[in-house]
């Protein structure tokens, strides 16, 4: 083999390292890059679920304060009507109440 074959071979065999080198360094940049990536997407998918969640609860208290305005309500109605209906026989039982004392 000619010394110039041998320098072409060992030129060849260079460029093929380095472009190895290069193969792995760009493969390694693509898998950060992809890994920074996924952890942006993640953090983004966090933030909204997070946000979706808040959205969710202050729903979920907007209708739990609703239905406590709605029982408080109907409970003073209620209370309402029976004391209505006390006062209206506490004549009545102040009347038997004297007839009971009177008649012992």
């Amino acid at each position: 083999m000619s010394l110039e074959a041998i320098k072409q071979v060992t030129q060849a065999e260079e460029e093929n390292r380095q472009r190895k080198v290069e193969a792995q360094a760009e493969a390694k940049r693509m898998v950060a890059e992809a890994e920074r990536a996924g952890v942006a997407h993640l953090e983004q998918a966090r933030a909204q679920a997070e946000e979706q969640v808040r959205g969710l609860l202050k729903q979920a208290e907007e209708k739990a304060a609703q239905y406590a305005e709605r029982a408080l309500a109907e409970t003073r109605t209620s209370c309402g009507a029976l004391r209505s209906q006390a006062e209206k026989r506490l004549d009545q039982a102040a009347q038997s109440i004297v007839r009971r004392v009177v008649n012992s």
